[in-house]
């Protein structure tokens, strides 16, 4: 009998989920001989066992759409709102893969997405993952489709901005996503060629933002542009914030995980306050513009498809081998498996030594240090 693959998307849409749905989907299906169903809405389709048939017909002009033709939640198997209360619905989605008969059950999202996939892993489940989200901040990949998408509508954002910046002699400050990591705003921003990059991994000083700001005026720069993370902190609430983690004796708290998978929690009119405390600092007018979901909507990009699809059938090669309780992940041009356990729990955050770092204070780009 041909052997029966599973496929869900989970955590917040991102493009290039299609790209990679396809080609796992197609290298399944056409390659190996395989059936392929997906379910609905990430965890919870699962959960209430709604799946759709991936065939060939499904499959079809998938590529260059944005979001996901499955839908998405960020539903968790262990802790599931049903009729009004939380349960661990664990047992019922392992019956609703035995139920289908699944050989394996791939999974395509973000860090939540692999600590659930881990989570089902460890139930018996055949478990594969391919890392997904804008905020790049996956661990053990090089790089996670949706990125480079999410890169490029940023930086066309930072160059419509550059023209208005430059007309009124405002400061101008966009806020993109990026709460735990800066990959974002840091690519964004040395591309787009921002004046300004704050992000989480540096916590910055207003002041000295300011001031390198009044040093372009008095140079006849009238205008700058600042990229910051939606995660980026001053000094004084990222050391507030050190402080709350620790416990007696000094010792840091153990912190729980995030309740939603790529769910913005930084608080809500921090980049509002940067953009009011830079008018009143530098005299110049500012203004602020959040991208929000724009960031992760519309046609995913060249690179994406590519990546998503490589990522793909890089997985339908592993189902085959019967490799599981993998990620797929990035490694320069290959692909490489990496086990679920070296995934979850991590985060891949910017190295203060990282070379964009050093490239974008080369060409004077200010980090609030």
């Amino acid at each position: 009998m041909s052997k029966m693959i599973g496929i869900l998307t989970a955590g917040g849409d991102s493009p290039g989920l299609n790209a990679a749905i396809r080609g796992v989907g197609k290298a399944l299906l056409g390659r190996y001989g395989m059936k392929v169903i997906g379910f609905r809405d990430g965890f919870r389709g699962m959960m209430e066992n709604r799946t759709q048939l991936l065939d060939s017909a499904a499959l079809s002009g998938i590529l260059t759409l944005g979001g996901t033709i499955l839908g998405t939640s960020r539903d968790k198997p262990y802790a599931m709102t049903v009729a009004g209360t939380v349960r661990d619905m664990t047992d019922v989605i392992v019956d609703n893969y035995r139920r289908h008969h699944l050989d394996a059950l791939v999974c395509l999202g973000g860090g939540g997405t692999q600590k659930n996939a881990y989570h089902l892993m460890k139930q018996g489940l055949n478990v594969i993952t391919l890392p997904k989200t804008i905020d790049n901040d996956v661990a053990r990949t090089d790089v996670c489709f949706g990125y480079d998408t999410a890169l490029g509508i940023a930086t066309e954002a930072i160059d419509r901005l550059h023209s208005t910046a430059h007309s009124h002699h405002r400061i101008l400050v966009l806020e993109l996503m990026g709460n735990k990591a800066g990959w974002l705003a840091l690519g964004a921003g040395i591309a787009g060629g921002a004046d300004v990059i704050l992000i989480p991994e540096i916590p910055y000083d207003v002041r000295k933002v300011a001031a390198a700001i009044l040093r372009r005026s008095h140079h006849g720069q009238g205008f700058s542009i600042v990229a910051v993370a939606e995660g980026a902190m001053p000094r004084e609430a990222a050391a507030a914030q050190g402080k709350s983690g620790k416990g007696k004796g000094g010792k840091k708290k153990v912190q729980k995980p995030q309740a939603q998978e790529g769910a913005a929690s930084h608080t809500p009119g921090n980049s509002l306050l940067l953009a009011r405390q830079l008018e009143e600092l530098t005299g110049l007018e500012s203004r602020l513009t959040i991208l929000g979901h724009l960031q992760r909507g519309g046609t995913p990009s060249a690179g994406d498809r590519l990546l998503a699809t490589r990522l793909g059938t890089a997985c339908a090669d592993l189902i085959n081998d019967g490799v599981f309780g993998v990620m797929v992940a990035a490694r320069g041009d290959c692909t490489k498996p990496v086990p679920l356990v070296e995934v979850v729990g991590k985060r891949r955050t910017v190295p203060l030594n990282h070379c964009w770092i050093e490239s974008a204070r080369s060409v004077h780009t200010c980090f609030g240090d």
